[in-house]
């Protein structure tokens, strides 16, 4: 009899280790979870605010107007990007704009706005991301060279040292010349 209640003793043992592991393995495999979506999480904001594109409007929302006198001439450009970043690196207050080579920097008015946590008003293009505005004042000496231009580049800056440079598509450019004359 002596044996059973050591092989029963050892049994109860056994389930008491047993259920001291249960709450150590959960609290492992939520702390394993947790780093699994934080690093999707870090590597998806990652991609999504160094993205690529082939042109300027396909990676931010632009908006290009020429201005004009009483008479009808050009005698101005205005240049307003909006760009959607989850990084809160602040825009630098510089963007350069190059036509056929030629780099004009043209001091620009930059403003961030947090980004927005209403779950009911949700967008994807903006909610959980700061809203990057880019608006400037294109110099009237770069107009004739925008006019004549077969490419146009536009680069814009960030604190953290990231920079984007891209052109202008094909249908952009011819719209951004049908606002000059």
């Amino acid at each position: 009899m002596p044996a059973s209640r050591t092989a029963l003793s050892e049994r109860r043992a056994e389930a008491t280790r047993a259920e001291r592991r249960t709450p150590m393995k959960i609290f492992l495999y939520f702390g394993l979870l947790l780093i699994l979506c934080g690093a999707f999480g870090f590597g998806y904001t990652y991609t999504a605010d160094h993205r690529t594109a082939k042109s300027l409007s396909a990676y931010c929302k632009i908006d290009f107007q020429g201005s004009y006198d009483e008479s009808g001439r050009v005698e101005g450009a205005t240049l307003t990007m909006w760009d959607y970043r989850y990084s809160s690196a602040k825009p630098k207050p510089l963007v350069t704009i190059s036509a056929d080579g030629d780099a004009w920097d043209i001091d620009a008015i930059v403003k961030q706005e947090p980004p927005s946590y209403d779950l009911k008003e949700y967008s994807p293009e903006t909610s959980l991301k700061n809203t990057n505005k880019f608006f400037l004042n294109v110099s009237p000496q770069l107009l004739p060279l925008l006019r004549k231009a077969d490419e146009v580049r536009v680069k814009i800056r960030y604190d953290n040292g990231y920079s984007v440079d891209l052109p202008l598509n094909e249908p952009d450019l011819a719209y951004w010349k049908a606002q000059l004359y």
